[in-house]
């Protein structure tokens, strides 16, 4: 993955900084506006990471010591640690396949009368189907918090993911479609979560230091709760502004060289490439392909000769309940988890990738299924 990034970017920042307004201000406020409204949210409160912004989730939702929240395992460990941030518990649950995400089923097979809530991903910017979720988790009377952080620009019967969502969070990382270096969002229709949401990205003041400056008139501000310093730069949300203006470009030319990957692998056997499920279609934020199980190569030998050739791929995602902080976590039987994190592989695919360059990371994967 490599940010597109250009002089309108550079010059978005340098402005910012001329301003002499660098922290959280006018910039991040505007950040805000144009991202909830491209994701058809009411409110938008940007902060420093989508870590941050999954912890605040947790927070407005209530979360604590003896509660539940069912997370898929496949993800980075950023999902699970969240959870573990409000002294809950996570819950592992397994993925379907075809999208590495969660379903009905496989949250319905973990689900516990001390399940608060359920953390679903839509893993890679592949769209998860939260109408089923949504629906099930309604019955449940269970929320539902929607991990995005890789999903800006994907749709879900039409309309961007995060629409319609309680409660919803995003990243800017530079791994991401669209970037601020770091950075992330909570987007939420309810207006008393914003409020509450804004004031614990400021170590829980009731005035922000952008109100407090704007005022004609001092401002003693007072410390309603123990909050956090999870704020935006001025210089970030300027870069993301401009970012956000170029999504629809940047999405098409990620789904255009996903398809052209696609067509490429069609005569690769034994590699399945991801795809847009039936419920919506994709951003393609990563592209990765799982080898069947009886590939003449392993994942890893394939990693090797790609970068044999001078070729960066990665692993696919990872399981979070195999890594060392999650040792000894109670878990179900993960085993679509397990084989897809154990056997994918995520191809590069970038906006100024050309076509002889994937025809390279093709020639490589062609050679490899012949052995």
């Amino acid at each position: 993955m490599m940010p597109w990034l250009g002089e309108e970017e550079a010059r978005a920042a340098a402005d910012a900084v001329l301003s002499g307004w660098v922290a959280q201000g006018p910039r991040v406020a505007a950040f805000e506006r144009a991202f909830a409204e491209r994701v058809g949210a009411e409110h938008g409160i940007a902060v420093s990471s989508c870590t941050a912004a999954l912890h605040l989730a947790l927070v407005a939702l209530g979360l604590g010591p003896g509660d539940e929240v069912v997370v898929p395992s496949l993800s980075f460990i950023a999902t699970a640690n969240a959870v573990r941030y409000v002294g809950a518990r996570p819950v592992f649950a397994d993925v379907e396949g075809a999208t590495g995400n969660l379903t009905t089923a496989t949250v319905d097979a973990v689900r516990t009368p001390r399940t608060k809530a359920v953390l679903v991903v839509h893993q890679g910017g592949v769209p998860a189907d939260v109408d089923a979720l949504r629906a099930a988790c309604a019955d449940w009377d269970v929320p539902l918090v929607e991990d995005a952080a890789c999903a800006i620009g994907s749709t879900v019967g039409g309309k961007s993911v995060g629409h319609g969502a309680l409660i919803a969070a995003w990243s800017f990382h530079p791994r991401k479609v669209i970037t601020t270096g770091e950075g992330g969002m909570v987007t939420t229709d309810d207006a008393r979560w914003a409020e509450r949401l804004r004031r614990l990205r400021e170590h829980g003041m009731n005035a922000s230091a952008a109100q407090r400056h704007a005022s004609s008139k001092p401002i003693l501000e007072s410390y309603l709760e123990v909050g956090y310093n999870y704020r935006m730069t001025d210089i970030q949300a300027a870069v993301g502004l401009v970012q956000l203006g170029k999504l629809d470009e940047m999405v098409a030319r990620r789904r255009a060289l996903a398809a052209r990957y696609e067509a490429l692998l069609h005569n690769v056997p034994g590699l399945t490439p991801v795809r847009d499920p039936a419920h919506g279609q994709g951003n393609f934020q990563s592209y990765w392909v799982l080898p069947a199980e009886d590939f003449p190569v392993s994942r890893d030998g394939l990693l090797a000769a790609l970068a044999a050739a001078g070729i960066s791929a990665r692993r696919g995602i990872m399981a979070s309940h195999l890594e060392p902080a999650y040792e000894g976590h109670p878990s179900a039987p993960l085993p679509v988890t397990e084989r897809i994190s154990r056997d994918s592989l995520i191809l590069p695919l970038f906006h100024t990738m050309t076509e002889a360059q994937q025809d390279r990371v093709v020639a490589v994967l062609r050679e490899q299924a012949r052995r």
